[in-house]
């Protein structure tokens, strides 16, 4: 069985972090080829992952989000995903940015960093903050050794 590895780039803005986040909390459980082919989907469904519009639907959305057949309508990881939007757009009045936060864990090891984000973000367990940082370019154990 071949494993694809998914593509890393530094987010440019705020937005760019929350859509990683997003398609890390989406994967779990599911093929990436599956997300990676309905993700055009999910940027048209979620406002191209527009922190401030996505961190303010309400449950009209997620009835909409709940009904469309071109994303994985889980509808725990879509109300994740606005509670998520929520929690980012917090952290960013705070930090300034979302970079700026993640620059304030830095005196943290891996398996404290790990932990921040899982408790502060909903539905993101320990593979998802690996695929998350990995994907957004920042320091991460080897894949053995992301547990720990």
């Amino acid at each position: 069985m071949t494993y694809e590895i998914p593509p890393r780039r530094k987010p440019e803005n705020d937005n760019g972090y929350f859509e990683e986040l997003t398609k890390s909390i989406f994967q779990a459980g599911f093929s990436w080829r599956v997300i990676r082919d309905k993700w055009p989907n999910f940027e048209k469904a979620f406002d191209g992952f527009d922190l401030v519009a996505v961190a303010g639907y309400g449950e009209p959305d997620v009835e909409r989000l709940t009904a469309d057949p071109g994303i994985v309508r889980n509808r725990r990881k879509i109300e994740a995903t606005i509670a998520n939007a929520r929690v980012m757009w917090d952290l960013v009045q705070e930090h300034g940015s979302f970079h700026a936060y993640l620059r304030s864990l830095d005196s943290l090891d891996y398996a404290g960093r790990r932990q921040e984000l899982s408790e502060r973000f909903h539905n993101l367990g320990p593979t998802g903050v690996f695929t998350f940082l990995w994907c957004v370019e920042e320091e991460v154990p080897a894949w053995e050794d992301r547990k720990r």
